[in-house]
């Protein structure tokens, strides 16, 4: 993916159709596009997965809060939303089995009647799921529990049920879904801004674009602009029409970063109610433990910052089943993103808010969809493509994304990490973390670490020098957060260890793109604020 010759095809062509926001719905309406032959064009004003899309909780998942929510309120959609999203689990592990795979999560139980209430409500998920189960849930006997997980508090336990979802690295996904879509044809480009829409009379028929790295702006034609930006959608559908009505929420999902000590390698923790009624995962990732998520109404803004108060809530409920004192100190990483939710913006929990997703489009044709969640990101490109090509009468073959593999996948090994260790003699860890965040392209990455770029971006990890060059010269990678918090993700697991990179990184950057010393001024000041 080279960024100045998808600037040059933006400037020189009209397309059928221009997805404003690269998150895993935008990146995911490129390649669908992309797939039918069409001529497509995706920009977003930061980088792929710089929002929402980074700052998952990493499930590749049906919902097994929306599950309850389904059957206690008699909610259809809900149900739904949880039957669409265990079919596609299957389908996101069998595209990029690189960067995704199964991970059973247990529920610690300290109630007696809790046993059989969490039992029948899993195996109607594994009902839901039918031939996409991964594995039937099942019941863990205390003492394995307790193996599992040493500082559970063991006082009351009962035992738990586990029951089996996907995990995955989210921007590494987001970015292999934008590499993917280029490599079927799509113009993939990311730091373009749009400033404008562009009408024939009353009809939509294009957009105004502004190059954040240079300040250079022109138009793109398109038959059809399609916004995708997430949380940011009613700023782009007021550019269209400054009257038109918002027709989102968000709510904030805060996550902090622990040590590996809280959730062993293979199995994740859930638990099932907070003391105002969330639930809240401690999961595996990249050798250390995830925790989230909160879920309150949030201002829109476009770097979110993780609240103290939410911090302190997720510590707090990590404590009541842990014996291990926690404190601010222990918390590696921490951050925020914003859930778009479609609903009445005065509603007051936002955790009972449809996460299932709606298509609109105005009068001068601008097509928003908004709303879903990760899981779901491929149904929701399809129908967003289905409305364009029956608004502009395209002429489109089937889409043909569920069967298209992403990039990384299709030479993909088990044994990829042995054959990175022989050929290349890197370190275990190292050649492990290469084969899952790159799949069959570690062999460039890894080739690239042969000439003297082999070197630790940071003590403890393993990311290394050569990601930051292969990072620029085929992931798009433009700015030093681009590189240390989504082509790595340095920056989400360990915020000191990230700045401690930081400098290396630069040196990389700046030589590679031939920084002048006021842009690298520049780039170290926004990294340091970003990591802040």
């Amino acid at each position: 993916m080279h960024r100045k010759t998808s600037l040059d095809q933006l400037k020189a062509q009209p397309f059928d159709l221009l997805v404003i926001g690269g998150g895993a719905t935008g990146a995911g309406i490129a390649l669908d596009a992309a797939t039918r032959g069409l001529q497509v064009a995706l920009v977003d004003r930061d980088d792929f997965a710089s929002g929402t899309s980074s700052k998952s909780t990493k499930l590749i998942h049906g919902g097994v809060r929306y599950l309850e929510l389904a059957v206690k309120k008699l909610d259809r959609s809900q149900l739904n939303l949880v039957r669409d999203a265990l079919h596609e689990r299957a389908t996101l592990l069998k595209l990029a089995p690189h960067l995704t795979r199964p991970l059973s999560i247990v529920t610690p139980l300290y109630q007696r009647l809790e046993v059989p209430y969490y039992r029948v409500g899993l195996k109607i998920y594994d009902w839901l799921a039918g031939r996409s189960n991964l594995l039937p849930s099942h019941f863990m006997k205390r003492d394995e529990l307790l193996a599992q997980f040493p500082l559970l508090k063991s006082k009351g336990l009962r035992g738990g049920v586990v029951y089996y979802d996907g995990q995955f690295d989210d921007a590494r996904m987001n970015v292999s879904i934008a590499l993917t879509a280029a490599e079927e044809g799509a113009v993939v480009a990311n730091h373009l801004e749009v400033t404008g829409l562009l009408k024939e009379g009353e009809t939509l028929a294009g957009v105004s674009l502004r190059d954040r790295l240079t300040g250079e702006a022109f138009p793109v034609k398109a038959r059809a602009v399609i916004n995708a930006t997430g949380p940011f959608v009613d700023q782009i559908r007021k550019m269209d029409d400054p009257s038109t009505p918002p027709m989102l929420t968000t709510s904030s999902g805060v996550h902090i970063v622990l040590d590996r000590r809280y959730a062993p390698p293979e199995i994740g923790l859930l638990i099932p109610k907070t003391e105002d009624g969330r639930v809240l995962f401690l999961l595996p990732w990249l050798g250390h433990t995830l925790v989230g998520t909160t879920d309150n109404p949030a201002e829109i803004e476009e770097q979110p910052k993780a609240k103290e108060a939410e911090i302190d809530y997720l510590l707090r409920h990590v404590e009541k089943y842990f014996d291990a004192p926690l404190s601010r100190k222990d918390v590696l990483s921490s951050w925020s993103g914003l859930r778009p939710l479609v609903s009445n913006p005065k509603a007051a929990d936002t955790a009972r808010l449809s996460r299932d997703h709606v298509i609109n489009v105005s009068p001068s044709g601008l097509i928003t969809v908004a709303g879903g969640k990760w899981t779901t990101y491929r149904r929701m490109a399809w129908d967003a493509v289905e409305e364009a090509i029956k608004r502009t009468k395209l002429k489109a073959k089937p889409s043909k994304t569920e069967s298209t593999l992403l990039v990384g996948a299709e030479r993909y090994r088990p044994e990829l990490p042995r054959e990175l260790e022989t050929t290349f003699h890197l370190p275990a860890d190292i050649a492990i973390h290469l084969s899952r965040s790159y799949g069959d392209r570690a062999e460039r990455v890894a080739a690239l670490s042969q000439e003297d770029l082999g070197k630790r971006l940071a003590s403890y990890h393993p990311f290394i020098e050569a990601e930051v060059i292969y990072g620029i010269r085929e992931e798009g990678a433009q700015t030093a957060v681009d590189v240390l918090a989504r082509r790595t993700r340095l920056a989400f697991l360990d915020r000191n260890a990230a700045e401690q990179a930081l400098p290396r990184v630069l040196e990389l950057m700046a030589k590679e793109l031939g920084w002048d010393q006021a842009r690298r001024a520049q780039e170290e000041k926004n990294a340091l604020q970003y990591l802040r």
